[in-house]
């Protein structure tokens, strides 16, 4: 029997999924929402819903299984908060000290970061902030 189907998933149109894609955003970032342990860098697309892509390097998380455990918070923090954001393609970028943070303190600081990119989006005066 087959399961019905939630919206709130994590399929390949909410990805970004090639190198291109995320030079789009590096390149013509309009919105940052920063933390000292998290970047997260956003430019609108025309797609009518928001894409996500990570960057945890081994640089700065040093143990596979923390990359894999901040990313999956990322991922799950995206994918419930997906239908509050704005269409934006948006990259996370772990900085130093994020892999220290637990679950909870992460799950909270990604939530914290979806809100001010969501506000920087939708608030023209906002979008060129730096805090």
């Amino acid at each position: 029997m087959q399961q019905e189907r939630s919206d709130f998933g994590f399929a390949k149109p909410l990805r970004l999924l090639n190198a291109a894609q995320y030079r789009t955003v590096f390149s013509g970032t309009q919105v940052r929402a920063a933390h000292p342990n998290l970047l997260i860098l956003a430019v609108p697309n025309e797609l009518g819903h928001p894409r996500l892509g990570l960057v945890v390097a081994k640089k700065h998380v040093r143990n596979a299984t923390d990359r894999n455990r901040i990313k999956r918070i990322a991922r799950e923090s995206f994918r419930l908060r997906q239908h509050a954001l704005p269409a934006v393609d948006a990259v996370v970028i772990a900085r130093p000290g994020v892999g220290e943070l637990d679950n909870e303190a992460l799950a909270k600081l990604f939530d914290k970061q979806w809100r001010k990119l969501t506000r920087r989006m939708n608030d023209p005066q906002e979008r060129g902030k730096r805090r």
